[in-house]
């Protein structure tokens, strides 16, 4: 079981950066082998993926946030982060963090990939 807990969420006018955490405790594997990702939920829309990081720390990143997002993991901490710059008003959603484990395949941006998910922390982009 993990458990996924994000945090750093807020209201930022455009062009501005956030960053956002995400802290997992579980037992079992290793943090440093979790497949995991950042997704969000945009007003009146589905849920998308954002960033995925696998274990060796390989990323994959939607058209959307390439050049402007970057996701990154603290092994030691056990936390997930997504470094959010150039905001801009599309960016606004409700973001989660993801995470599976095991032999599986790592670097999809499909929500379904996942089973285990933080609450979410809302992002709010101002024009």
């Amino acid at each position: 079981q993990v458990q996924l807990l994000e945090s750093g969420g807020g209201s930022v006018q455009a062009g501005g950066s956030l960053r956002l955490s995400c802290a997992a405790s579980a037992s079992g594997a290793a943090f440093s082998n979790y497949c995991m990702g950042w997704f969000r939920l945009p007003p009146e829309k589905g849920r998308e993926g954002v960033a995925v990081i696998r274990g060796d720390g390989s990323t994959n990143y939607a058209e959307s946030v390439k050049g402007r997002f970057t996701i990154s993991k603290d092994n030691a901490k056990n936390t997930l982060y997504l470094q959010m710059n150039s905001l801009d008003p599309e960016d606004t959603a409700m973001y989660y963090c993801a995470a599976k484990i095991g032999p599986t395949i790592c670097g999809r941006l499909f929500p379904a990939d996942y089973p285990y998910w933080g609450q979410g922390t809302q992002v709010t982009v101002s024009s």
